[in-house]
C-alpha cells in the first residue's frame, strides 16, 4: 500500500474535525509504527463511538511533517516516540477517558 503525502494527511484530518466540530486544540495529534497499540492501549481511545483518525504516510519524513503542519493549527501532541520509524498519523478527539 502507497502511503499519502503531508498535504493530503493535513487535509483529511483537517476535514475530519469539522465534521466534529471540536476545536483543533481539543484534538491530539501524534506518529507512530504501531497503530493499534498506540490508539487503543496507550492513548486509551475507545474503538468503537469514539472520534479518530488514522492514515499512513508515504514515509517517516512525510508523518513528520504532516505532524507538524497539525500541531502548528493547534492540535495537541507532538510527543512522537517512534522517530523515524513512523509512518502512520492519527488524530483523536481528547476525552475523558483518552489520555495523551
Amino acid at each position: 500500500m502507497t502511503g499519502q503525502n503531508a498535504e493530503q494527511i493535513r487535509d483529511e484530518i483537517l476535514a475530519y474535525q469539522r465534521i466534529q466540530g471540536g476545536t483543533s486544540a481539543s484534538w491530539y495529534v501524534g506518529i507512530t509504527a504501531e497503530i493499534e497499540w498506540r490508539l487503543f492501549g496507550e492513548h486509551h481511545v475507545p474503538p468503537a463511538n469514539h472520534w479518530y483518525i488514522c492514515r499512513q504516510a508515504a514515509s517517516s519524513t512525510v508523518a513528520h511533517e504532516a505532524e507538524q503542519a497539525l500541531l502548528a493549527l493547534g492540535f495537541d501532541g507532538g510527543h512522537a516516540r517512534d522517530g523515524e520509524d513512523g509512518v502512520f498519523v492519527y488524530a483523536y478527539l481528547k476525552t475523558a477517558v483518552t489520555e495523551p
